[in-house]
Protein backbone atom coordinates (compact mmCIF):
# COMPACT_ATOMS: atom_id res chain seq x y z
CA UNK A 1 0.00 0.00 0.00
CA UNK A 2 2.86 2.33 0.92
CA UNK A 3 4.51 1.56 -2.41
CA UNK A 4 1.26 2.32 -4.23
CA UNK A 5 0.90 5.69 -2.49
CA UNK A 6 4.55 6.51 -3.20
CA UNK A 7 4.18 5.56 -6.85
CA UNK A 8 1.02 7.56 -7.16
CA UNK A 9 2.72 10.60 -5.64
CA UNK A 10 5.61 10.36 -8.13
CA UNK A 11 3.18 10.09 -11.05
CA UNK A 12 1.19 13.10 -9.82
CA UNK A 13 4.30 15.27 -9.38
CA UNK A 14 5.64 14.18 -12.77
CA UNK A 15 2.33 15.01 -14.40
CA UNK A 16 2.35 18.46 -12.78
CA UNK A 17 5.95 19.19 -13.78
CA UNK A 18 5.63 18.02 -17.38
CA UNK A 19 2.26 19.68 -17.87
CA UNK A 20 3.70 22.99 -16.56
CA UNK A 21 6.87 22.89 -18.70
CA UNK A 22 5.14 23.06 -22.11
CA UNK A 23 3.01 25.96 -20.84
CA UNK A 24 6.16 27.92 -19.96
CA UNK A 25 7.67 27.06 -23.35
CA UNK A 26 4.52 28.24 -25.13
CA UNK A 27 4.61 31.54 -23.25
CA UNK A 28 8.26 32.11 -24.15
CA UNK A 29 7.61 31.11 -27.73
CA UNK A 30 4.63 33.47 -27.89
CA UNK A 31 6.71 36.27 -26.43
CA UNK A 32 9.47 35.71 -28.99
CA UNK A 33 6.94 35.64 -31.79
CA UNK A 34 5.64 39.00 -30.54
CA UNK A 35 9.15 40.43 -30.52
CA UNK A 36 10.11 39.18 -33.99
CA UNK A 37 7.08 40.26 -36.01
CA UNK A 38 5.78 43.55 -37.29
CA UNK A 39 2.35 45.07 -37.76
CA UNK A 40 1.32 44.77 -41.33
CA UNK A 41 -2.37 44.02 -41.53
CA UNK A 42 -2.74 43.35 -37.79
CA UNK A 43 0.55 41.47 -37.23
CA UNK A 44 2.50 42.37 -34.12
CA UNK A 45 5.49 44.75 -34.11
CA UNK A 46 8.71 44.78 -32.11
CA UNK A 47 9.11 48.52 -32.59
CA UNK A 48 8.35 50.50 -29.47
CA UNK A 49 6.21 53.37 -30.65
CA UNK A 50 4.52 55.89 -28.41
CA UNK A 51 4.73 59.60 -27.68
CA UNK A 52 7.81 59.04 -25.50
CA UNK A 53 9.64 57.23 -28.30
CA UNK A 54 8.73 59.99 -30.73
CA UNK A 55 9.98 62.71 -28.40
CA UNK A 56 13.27 60.87 -27.89
CA UNK A 57 13.66 60.43 -31.63
CA UNK A 58 13.09 64.09 -32.50
CA UNK A 59 15.43 65.13 -29.70
CA UNK A 60 18.19 63.07 -31.30
CA UNK A 61 17.26 63.92 -34.92
CA UNK A 62 16.52 67.58 -34.28
CA UNK A 63 16.69 68.64 -37.95
CA UNK A 64 13.51 66.67 -38.54
CA UNK A 65 11.41 68.48 -35.93
CA UNK A 66 9.49 70.32 -38.63
CA UNK A 67 7.85 66.98 -39.48
CA UNK A 68 6.96 66.03 -35.91
CA UNK A 69 3.27 66.98 -36.07
CA UNK A 70 2.71 65.09 -39.32
CA UNK A 71 4.62 62.02 -38.13
CA UNK A 72 2.77 61.97 -34.79
CA UNK A 73 -0.56 62.28 -36.59
CA UNK A 74 0.29 59.33 -38.84
CA UNK A 75 1.09 57.04 -35.90
CA UNK A 76 -1.90 58.15 -33.85
CA UNK A 77 -4.18 57.26 -36.74
CA UNK A 78 -2.46 53.85 -37.04
CA UNK A 79 -2.57 53.09 -33.32
CA UNK A 80 1.22 53.52 -33.07
CA UNK A 81 1.72 50.43 -35.22
CA UNK A 82 4.76 49.95 -37.41
CA UNK A 83 4.60 50.89 -41.10
CA UNK A 84 7.87 49.84 -42.67
CA UNK A 85 8.57 46.24 -41.60
CA UNK A 86 7.33 42.96 -43.06
CA UNK A 87 8.37 40.02 -40.92
CA UNK A 88 11.96 41.04 -40.02
CA UNK A 89 12.72 43.11 -43.11
CA UNK A 90 11.77 46.49 -44.50
CA UNK A 91 8.78 46.23 -46.81
CA UNK A 92 8.96 46.49 -50.60
CA UNK A 93 7.11 49.79 -50.36
CA UNK A 94 9.85 51.13 -48.07
CA UNK A 95 12.49 50.19 -50.65
CA UNK A 96 10.48 51.78 -53.46
CA UNK A 97 10.02 55.02 -51.55
CA UNK A 98 13.75 55.14 -50.82
CA UNK A 99 14.45 54.79 -54.54
CA UNK A 100 12.06 57.66 -55.31
CA UNK A 101 13.76 59.91 -52.76
CA UNK A 102 17.10 59.15 -54.39
CA UNK A 103 15.84 60.43 -57.75
CA UNK A 104 13.99 63.55 -56.61
CA UNK A 105 15.74 65.30 -59.48
CA UNK A 106 13.26 63.55 -61.78
CA UNK A 107 10.54 65.49 -59.98
CA UNK A 108 12.33 68.77 -60.61
CA UNK A 109 13.40 68.97 -56.95
CA UNK A 110 16.93 69.76 -55.84
CA UNK A 111 16.79 69.01 -52.13
CA UNK A 112 18.53 66.55 -49.84
CA UNK A 113 16.83 65.13 -46.79
CA UNK A 114 18.49 65.64 -43.41
CA UNK A 115 20.28 62.53 -42.09
CA UNK A 116 20.39 61.03 -45.57
CA UNK A 117 23.54 59.11 -44.59
CA UNK A 118 21.66 57.35 -41.78
CA UNK A 119 18.89 56.37 -44.19
CA UNK A 120 21.44 55.14 -46.72
CA UNK A 121 22.94 52.91 -44.04
CA UNK A 122 19.54 51.30 -43.44
CA UNK A 123 19.40 50.11 -47.05
CA UNK A 124 23.10 49.27 -47.34
CA UNK A 125 23.47 45.58 -46.49
CA UNK A 126 27.21 45.94 -45.90
CA UNK A 127 26.78 48.79 -43.43
CA UNK A 128 27.81 47.83 -39.89
CA UNK A 129 26.45 50.93 -38.18
CA UNK A 130 22.72 51.05 -38.67
CA UNK A 131 20.10 52.98 -36.70
CA UNK A 132 18.09 50.98 -34.18
CA UNK A 133 14.87 49.36 -35.30
CA UNK A 134 12.72 52.09 -33.74
CA UNK A 135 14.94 54.81 -35.21
CA UNK A 136 14.76 53.11 -38.61
CA UNK A 137 10.97 53.04 -38.42
CA UNK A 138 10.76 56.74 -37.60
CA UNK A 139 13.43 57.79 -40.08
CA UNK A 140 11.48 56.15 -42.88
CA UNK A 141 8.25 57.85 -41.82
CA UNK A 142 10.06 61.18 -41.83
CA UNK A 143 11.46 60.29 -45.26
CA UNK A 144 7.89 59.74 -46.46
CA UNK A 145 6.70 63.11 -45.12
CA UNK A 146 9.75 64.81 -46.66
CA UNK A 147 8.92 63.22 -50.02
CA UNK A 148 5.18 63.89 -49.88
CA UNK A 149 5.54 67.50 -48.75
CA UNK A 150 7.97 68.31 -51.55
CA UNK A 151 6.34 66.35 -54.38
CA UNK A 152 2.62 66.58 -53.58
CA UNK A 153 2.37 69.87 -51.73
CA UNK A 154 5.25 72.21 -52.52
CA UNK A 155 5.46 75.71 -51.07
CA UNK A 156 3.11 76.15 -48.10
CA UNK A 157 -0.09 78.24 -48.52
CA UNK A 158 1.09 81.04 -46.21
CA UNK A 159 4.20 81.60 -48.34
CA UNK A 160 2.12 81.47 -51.52
CA UNK A 161 0.03 84.39 -50.32
CA UNK A 162 3.17 86.33 -49.52
CA UNK A 163 4.38 85.90 -53.10
CA UNK A 164 1.01 86.92 -54.54
CA UNK A 165 -0.49 83.56 -55.51
CA UNK A 166 -4.17 83.57 -54.55
CA UNK A 167 -5.47 80.63 -56.56
CA UNK A 168 -7.09 77.81 -54.54
CA UNK A 169 -4.49 75.65 -52.84
CA UNK A 170 -4.91 72.05 -51.78
CA UNK A 171 -4.85 70.54 -48.33
CA UNK A 172 -3.47 67.03 -48.10
CA UNK A 173 -3.60 64.37 -45.41
CA UNK A 174 -0.23 62.63 -45.15
CA UNK A 175 -1.83 59.75 -43.25
CA UNK A 176 -4.51 59.19 -45.89
CA UNK A 177 -2.05 59.44 -48.78
CA UNK A 178 0.24 56.95 -47.04
CA UNK A 179 -2.60 54.47 -46.64
CA UNK A 180 -3.40 54.69 -50.36
CA UNK A 181 0.26 54.27 -51.34
CA UNK A 182 0.69 51.21 -49.15
CA UNK A 183 -2.31 49.62 -50.88
CA UNK A 184 -1.03 50.59 -54.36
CA UNK A 185 2.63 51.64 -54.43
CA UNK A 186 2.47 52.26 -58.21
CA UNK A 187 0.75 55.54 -57.37
CA UNK A 188 4.20 56.81 -56.43
CA UNK A 189 4.91 57.02 -60.16
CA UNK A 190 1.73 58.84 -61.16
CA UNK A 191 -1.43 59.80 -59.31
CA UNK A 192 -3.78 62.28 -60.94
CA UNK A 193 -5.73 62.52 -57.70
CA UNK A 194 -2.76 64.26 -56.11
CA UNK A 195 -1.18 66.12 -59.03
CA UNK A 196 -3.13 67.30 -62.03
CA UNK A 197 -2.11 66.03 -65.45
CA UNK A 198 -0.03 69.07 -66.49
CA UNK A 199 2.54 68.15 -63.83
CA UNK A 200 3.28 64.80 -65.46
CA UNK A 201 3.43 66.37 -68.93
CA UNK A 202 6.04 68.82 -67.67
CA UNK A 203 7.90 65.96 -66.00
CA UNK A 204 8.15 64.18 -69.38
CA UNK A 205 9.41 67.41 -70.97
CA UNK A 206 11.99 67.77 -68.19
CA UNK A 207 13.32 64.30 -68.97
CA UNK A 208 13.55 65.18 -72.68
CA UNK A 209 15.38 68.46 -72.15
CA UNK A 210 17.80 66.95 -69.66
CA UNK A 211 18.69 64.30 -72.22
CA UNK A 212 19.28 67.02 -74.82
CA UNK A 213 21.61 68.69 -72.32
CA UNK A 214 23.42 65.44 -71.45
CA UNK A 215 23.88 64.54 -75.12
CA UNK A 216 25.18 68.07 -75.78
CA UNK A 217 22.70 68.61 -78.63
CA UNK A 218 21.88 72.21 -77.67
CA UNK A 219 24.42 73.73 -80.01
CA UNK A 220 24.68 77.55 -80.31
CA UNK A 221 23.19 79.28 -83.35
CA UNK A 222 25.96 81.43 -84.76
CA UNK A 223 25.34 84.91 -86.12
CA UNK A 224 27.28 88.11 -86.63
CA UNK A 225 25.27 90.45 -84.42
CA UNK A 226 26.70 93.54 -86.12
CA UNK A 227 25.67 92.55 -89.62
CA UNK A 228 22.71 90.23 -88.97
CA UNK A 229 19.69 90.74 -91.21
CA UNK A 230 16.28 89.19 -90.66
CA UNK A 231 16.09 85.71 -92.14
CA UNK A 232 13.29 85.12 -94.63
CA UNK A 233 12.19 82.17 -96.76
CA UNK A 234 14.76 80.89 -99.25
CA UNK A 235 17.66 82.77 -97.63
CA UNK A 236 20.90 80.78 -97.54
CA UNK A 237 23.33 80.86 -94.59
CA UNK A 238 25.07 78.76 -91.97
CA UNK A 239 22.67 80.29 -89.45
CA UNK A 240 19.81 78.55 -91.25
CA UNK A 241 21.69 75.27 -90.88
CA UNK A 242 22.10 75.86 -87.13
CA UNK A 243 18.41 76.74 -86.74
CA UNK A 244 17.44 73.59 -88.61
CA UNK A 245 19.51 71.45 -86.23
CA UNK A 246 17.93 73.12 -83.16
CA UNK A 247 14.36 72.74 -84.38
CA UNK A 248 15.05 69.10 -85.14
CA UNK A 249 16.43 68.50 -81.64
CA UNK A 250 13.40 70.05 -79.88
CA UNK A 251 10.89 68.32 -82.17
CA UNK A 252 9.60 71.09 -84.45
CA UNK A 253 11.27 69.37 -87.40
CA UNK A 254 10.91 65.67 -88.18
CA UNK A 255 14.39 65.34 -89.73
CA UNK A 256 17.57 67.34 -90.14
CA UNK A 257 18.53 67.56 -93.80
CA UNK A 258 21.48 69.77 -92.79
CA UNK A 259 20.55 72.14 -95.60
CA UNK A 260 21.53 75.80 -95.28
CA UNK A 261 18.50 76.90 -97.35
CA UNK A 262 15.47 78.33 -95.57
CA UNK A 263 13.11 75.99 -97.43
CA UNK A 264 9.43 75.11 -97.03
CA UNK A 265 10.19 72.30 -94.60
CA UNK A 266 11.96 74.75 -92.29
CA UNK A 267 9.16 77.32 -92.74
CA UNK A 268 6.65 74.89 -91.23
CA UNK A 269 9.04 74.17 -88.35
CA UNK A 270 9.56 77.89 -87.67
CA UNK A 271 5.80 78.44 -87.51
CA UNK A 272 5.45 75.61 -85.02
CA UNK A 273 8.30 77.01 -82.95
CA UNK A 274 6.71 80.46 -82.90
CA UNK A 275 3.36 78.99 -81.94
CA UNK A 276 4.96 77.20 -79.00
CA UNK A 277 6.57 80.41 -77.81
CA UNK A 278 3.47 82.56 -78.28
CA UNK A 279 5.14 84.63 -81.00
CA UNK A 280 3.60 86.33 -84.00
CA UNK A 281 3.08 83.70 -86.68
CA UNK A 282 5.19 84.62 -89.69
CA UNK A 283 8.33 83.26 -91.35
CA UNK A 284 10.66 86.12 -90.41
CA UNK A 285 13.44 85.34 -87.93
CA UNK A 286 14.80 88.43 -86.22
CA UNK A 287 17.88 88.77 -84.05
CA UNK A 288 15.56 88.72 -81.03
CA UNK A 289 14.29 85.31 -82.12
CA UNK A 290 17.85 84.00 -82.48
CA UNK A 291 18.78 85.42 -79.08
CA UNK A 292 15.81 83.58 -77.62
CA UNK A 293 16.91 80.32 -79.26
CA UNK A 294 20.40 80.85 -77.86
CA UNK A 295 19.28 80.99 -74.25
CA UNK A 296 21.04 78.19 -72.34
CA UNK A 297 19.19 74.91 -72.10
CA UNK A 298 19.79 75.10 -68.35
CA UNK A 299 17.38 78.04 -68.32
CA UNK A 300 14.76 76.00 -70.17
CA UNK A 301 15.20 73.17 -67.67
CA UNK A 302 14.85 75.54 -64.73
CA UNK A 303 11.69 77.03 -66.26
CA UNK A 304 10.15 73.57 -66.48
CA UNK A 305 11.08 72.84 -62.86
CA UNK A 306 9.55 76.10 -61.63
CA UNK A 307 6.29 75.38 -63.39
CA UNK A 308 6.21 71.84 -62.01
CA UNK A 309 6.35 73.50 -58.60
CA UNK A 310 3.40 75.73 -59.50
CA UNK A 311 1.48 72.62 -60.53
CA UNK A 312 1.96 71.20 -57.03
CA UNK A 313 -0.01 74.08 -55.55
CA UNK A 314 -3.14 73.43 -57.61
CA UNK A 315 -5.79 70.92 -56.49
CA UNK A 316 -5.94 68.06 -58.99
CA UNK A 317 -9.74 68.23 -59.05
CA UNK A 318 -9.64 71.84 -60.26
CA UNK A 319 -9.21 70.94 -63.93
CA UNK A 320 -11.76 68.13 -63.69
CA UNK A 321 -14.62 70.59 -63.39
CA UNK A 322 -17.40 70.42 -65.99
CA UNK A 323 -16.48 73.88 -67.26
CA UNK A 324 -14.07 76.63 -66.32
CA UNK A 325 -12.07 79.49 -67.79
CA UNK A 326 -8.32 79.58 -67.42
CA UNK A 327 -6.27 82.71 -68.06
CA UNK A 328 -2.51 82.34 -68.33
CA UNK A 329 -0.82 85.72 -67.94
CA UNK A 330 2.58 84.92 -69.54
CA UNK A 331 1.02 83.34 -72.64
CA UNK A 332 -1.49 86.21 -73.04
CA UNK A 333 -4.09 83.54 -73.66
CA UNK A 334 -7.54 82.60 -72.38
CA UNK A 335 -9.03 79.11 -72.62
CA UNK A 336 -12.66 78.18 -72.01
CA UNK A 337 -12.85 74.48 -71.13
CA UNK A 338 -16.08 72.52 -71.28
CA UNK A 339 -16.53 68.79 -70.75
CA UNK A 340 -12.76 68.35 -70.59
CA UNK A 341 -12.10 69.94 -73.97
CA UNK A 342 -10.90 73.33 -75.16
CA UNK A 343 -14.17 74.87 -76.32
CA UNK A 344 -12.86 78.36 -77.05
CA UNK A 345 -9.56 80.25 -76.94
CA UNK A 346 -8.64 83.89 -77.37
CA UNK A 347 -5.65 86.20 -77.19
CA UNK A 348 -5.70 88.67 -74.30
CA UNK A 349 -3.66 91.50 -72.89
CA UNK A 350 -3.08 92.04 -69.18
CA UNK A 351 -1.84 94.55 -66.64
CA UNK A 352 1.40 96.46 -66.98
CA UNK A 353 4.37 95.83 -64.71
CA UNK A 354 3.15 98.71 -62.54
CA UNK A 355 -0.47 97.46 -62.46
CA UNK A 356 -0.04 93.70 -62.52
CA UNK A 357 -3.02 91.42 -63.06
CA UNK A 358 -3.55 89.53 -59.81
CA UNK A 359 -3.22 85.74 -59.67
CA UNK A 360 -6.48 84.56 -58.14
CA UNK A 361 -9.78 82.82 -58.86
CA UNK A 362 -13.46 83.69 -58.87
CA UNK A 363 -16.86 82.57 -60.10
CA UNK A 364 -18.30 84.30 -63.13
CA UNK A 365 -21.96 85.00 -62.43
CA UNK A 366 -23.01 87.41 -65.20
CA UNK A 367 -22.23 88.87 -68.58
CA UNK A 368 -22.89 92.56 -69.17
CA UNK A 369 -23.49 93.67 -72.76
CA UNK A 370 -22.87 97.28 -73.86
CA UNK A 371 -21.55 98.12 -70.39
CA UNK A 372 -20.94 101.42 -68.70
CA UNK A 373 -17.36 101.85 -67.57
CA UNK A 374 -17.13 103.33 -64.10
CA UNK A 375 -13.71 104.89 -64.04
CA UNK A 376 -11.67 103.75 -61.00
CA UNK A 377 -10.85 106.48 -58.49
CA UNK A 378 -7.13 105.93 -59.00
CA UNK A 379 -7.45 106.68 -62.72
CA UNK A 380 -9.54 109.77 -62.01
CA UNK A 381 -6.95 111.08 -59.56
CA UNK A 382 -3.85 110.19 -61.57
CA UNK A 383 -5.05 110.74 -65.13
CA UNK A 384 -8.52 112.21 -65.71
CA UNK A 385 -8.21 115.26 -63.50
CA UNK A 386 -5.21 116.45 -65.48
CA UNK A 387 -7.06 115.85 -68.74
CA UNK A 388 -10.18 117.66 -67.54
CA UNK A 389 -8.11 120.57 -66.27
CA UNK A 390 -6.53 121.09 -69.67
CA UNK A 391 -9.70 120.42 -71.68
CA UNK A 392 -13.12 121.30 -70.24
CA UNK A 393 -14.83 119.21 -72.95
CA UNK A 394 -12.75 116.13 -72.26
CA UNK A 395 -15.59 114.07 -70.73
CA UNK A 396 -18.05 114.84 -73.53
CA UNK A 397 -15.46 114.12 -76.19
CA UNK A 398 -14.82 110.70 -74.66
CA UNK A 399 -18.50 109.85 -74.18
CA UNK A 400 -18.19 110.22 -70.41
CA UNK A 401 -20.46 111.71 -67.77
CA UNK A 402 -20.70 112.30 -64.05
CA UNK A 403 -22.98 109.87 -62.24
CA UNK A 404 -23.54 110.05 -58.49
CA UNK A 405 -20.15 111.59 -57.85
CA UNK A 406 -18.40 109.13 -60.12
CA UNK A 407 -17.27 109.34 -63.72
CA UNK A 408 -18.58 106.75 -66.12
CA UNK A 409 -18.20 106.15 -69.84
CA UNK A 410 -21.44 105.47 -71.68
CA UNK A 411 -22.02 102.34 -73.78
CA UNK A 412 -20.73 102.32 -77.31
CA UNK A 413 -18.02 100.96 -79.61
CA UNK A 414 -15.42 103.37 -78.15
CA UNK A 415 -16.14 102.39 -74.56
CA UNK A 416 -12.92 101.25 -72.84
CA UNK A 417 -14.63 97.97 -71.95
CA UNK A 418 -15.74 97.41 -75.51
CA UNK A 419 -19.15 95.85 -76.04
CA UNK A 420 -19.18 93.17 -73.35
CA UNK A 421 -17.69 92.41 -69.94
CA UNK A 422 -17.63 89.20 -67.88
CA UNK A 423 -18.08 89.70 -64.16
CA UNK A 424 -16.84 87.59 -61.25
CA UNK A 425 -17.05 89.50 -57.94
CA UNK A 426 -13.65 89.95 -56.32
CA UNK A 427 -11.88 92.47 -54.06
CA UNK A 428 -9.35 93.23 -56.79
CA UNK A 429 -12.03 94.73 -59.08
CA UNK A 430 -10.67 92.69 -61.98
CA UNK A 431 -12.82 91.27 -64.75
CA UNK A 432 -12.67 90.16 -68.38
CA UNK A 433 -13.85 92.56 -71.06
CA UNK A 434 -13.81 93.48 -74.69
CA UNK A 435 -11.67 96.37 -75.93
CA UNK A 436 -11.77 98.85 -78.83
CA UNK A 437 -7.94 98.80 -78.92
CA UNK A 438 -7.67 95.77 -81.21
CA UNK A 439 -4.34 96.93 -82.63
CA UNK A 440 -2.66 96.11 -79.31
CA UNK A 441 -3.08 92.42 -80.06
CA UNK A 442 -0.50 92.75 -82.83
CA UNK A 443 2.21 92.97 -80.15
CA UNK A 444 3.87 89.78 -78.92
CA UNK A 445 4.29 91.06 -75.36
CA UNK A 446 0.91 92.43 -74.29
CA UNK A 447 1.00 94.19 -70.93
CA UNK A 448 -1.12 97.31 -71.42
CA UNK A 449 -4.07 97.38 -69.00
CA UNK A 450 -4.61 98.70 -65.49
CA UNK A 451 -5.03 95.10 -64.31
CA UNK A 452 -8.17 93.85 -66.05
CA UNK A 453 -8.00 91.21 -68.77
CA UNK A 454 -8.81 92.49 -72.25
CA UNK A 455 -10.16 89.75 -74.52
CA UNK A 456 -9.59 89.94 -78.28
CA UNK A 457 -12.48 87.60 -79.15
CA UNK A 458 -14.85 88.74 -76.41
CA UNK A 459 -18.00 88.25 -78.48
CA UNK A 460 -16.87 84.72 -79.34
CA UNK A 461 -16.44 83.97 -75.64
CA UNK A 462 -19.95 85.21 -74.90
CA UNK A 463 -21.37 83.06 -77.69
CA UNK A 464 -19.46 80.00 -76.44
CA UNK A 465 -20.69 80.43 -72.85
CA UNK A 466 -24.33 81.01 -73.85
CA UNK A 467 -24.61 78.68 -76.85
CA UNK A 468 -26.76 76.16 -74.95
CA UNK A 469 -28.92 78.81 -73.27
CA UNK A 470 -32.25 79.09 -75.18
CA UNK A 471 -32.88 82.48 -73.59
CA UNK A 472 -29.81 83.94 -75.31
CA UNK A 473 -29.71 83.06 -79.00
CA UNK A 474 -27.01 84.64 -81.17
CA UNK A 475 -29.32 87.36 -82.57
CA UNK A 476 -30.25 88.50 -79.06
CA UNK A 477 -26.58 88.73 -78.15
CA UNK A 478 -25.95 90.82 -81.29
CA UNK A 479 -28.74 93.21 -80.29
CA UNK A 480 -27.47 93.44 -76.72
CA UNK A 481 -24.00 94.30 -78.04
CA UNK A 482 -25.27 97.14 -80.23
CA UNK A 483 -23.89 99.65 -77.75
CA UNK A 484 -27.17 101.47 -77.12
CA UNK A 485 -27.98 100.39 -73.56
CA UNK A 486 -26.48 98.23 -70.85
CA UNK A 487 -28.01 94.74 -70.64
CA UNK A 488 -27.13 92.11 -68.06
CA UNK A 489 -27.33 88.34 -68.50
CA UNK A 490 -27.27 86.43 -65.21
CA UNK A 491 -25.70 83.02 -65.79
CA UNK A 492 -27.82 80.05 -64.76
CA UNK A 493 -24.66 78.38 -63.48
CA UNK A 494 -21.57 80.15 -62.23
CA UNK A 495 -18.37 79.43 -64.12
CA UNK A 496 -15.07 79.13 -62.20
CA UNK A 497 -12.32 81.33 -63.58
CA UNK A 498 -8.66 80.90 -62.74
CA UNK A 499 -6.05 83.54 -63.46
CA UNK A 500 -2.68 81.79 -63.31
CA UNK A 501 0.97 82.26 -64.14
CA UNK A 502 2.75 79.52 -66.09
CA UNK A 503 5.83 80.28 -68.16
CA UNK A 504 5.89 76.78 -69.63
CA UNK A 505 3.00 74.55 -70.60
CA UNK A 506 2.66 71.22 -72.41
CA UNK A 507 -0.30 70.59 -74.71
CA UNK A 508 -2.13 67.31 -75.25
CA UNK A 509 0.24 66.42 -78.11
CA UNK A 510 3.25 66.64 -75.78
CA UNK A 511 4.56 69.90 -77.27
CA UNK A 512 6.00 72.29 -74.72
CA UNK A 513 5.58 76.06 -74.92
CA UNK A 514 7.69 78.69 -73.19
CA UNK A 515 6.40 82.17 -72.44
CA UNK A 516 8.00 85.42 -71.22
CA UNK A 517 8.32 85.94 -67.48
CA UNK A 518 6.49 89.27 -67.77
CA UNK A 519 6.24 89.91 -64.01
CA UNK A 520 9.62 88.33 -63.15
CA UNK A 521 7.93 85.71 -61.00
CA UNK A 522 10.21 82.92 -62.21
CA UNK A 523 13.16 84.84 -60.88
CA UNK A 524 11.64 85.31 -57.43
CA UNK A 525 10.41 81.69 -57.23
CA UNK A 526 13.84 80.46 -58.28
CA UNK A 527 15.39 82.34 -55.36
CA UNK A 528 12.77 80.96 -52.98
CA UNK A 529 13.26 77.34 -54.03
CA UNK A 530 16.85 77.02 -55.17
CA UNK A 531 18.93 79.65 -53.40
CA UNK A 532 20.40 76.70 -51.50
CA UNK A 533 20.38 73.56 -53.63
CA UNK A 534 20.65 71.30 -50.57
CA UNK A 535 18.07 73.11 -48.46
CA UNK A 536 15.33 71.11 -46.79
CA UNK A 537 11.57 71.47 -47.20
Amino acid sequence: MRNFIYSSLIIAVSFFVFSFKPLETNEIKSKRTFENSVIIKNKVSPVTLDSVALNQFFKKYSKLKKYKNEVSDIYKKRGFKSIWYGEKNITEFGHLLYQKVNVLKDQGIEKVMPYKDDIDAIFNESSTEKPSQTETELLLTNMYVFYASNVYSGVDPATLKKIGWFLPTKTISYARILDSLIVDSSRLNEDDNLLFSQYYKLQAALKKYRKIETDQLWQPITIDAATYKDLKPFDISNTVKDIRQRLFVVGDLAQDSKSDVYDEELMAAVLNYKKRYGLKLNYTLTKEHIDQMNEPISKRIKTIMLNMERCRWIPAKLTKAEEYIMVNIPSFRLIYVKDGKYDFTSDIFVGTRMTETVIFSGDMDRIVFSPYWYVPTSIIQNELKLQMASDKNYLAEHNMEWNGGRVRQKPGPKNSLGLVKFMFPNPNDIYLHDTPAKSLFDFEKRTFSHGCINVKEAKGLALAILKNDPDWPADKIDTAMSGEKETTCMLKKKIPIYIGYFTSWVNDDGEISFFPDVYERDESLDKLLYSDSVSMK
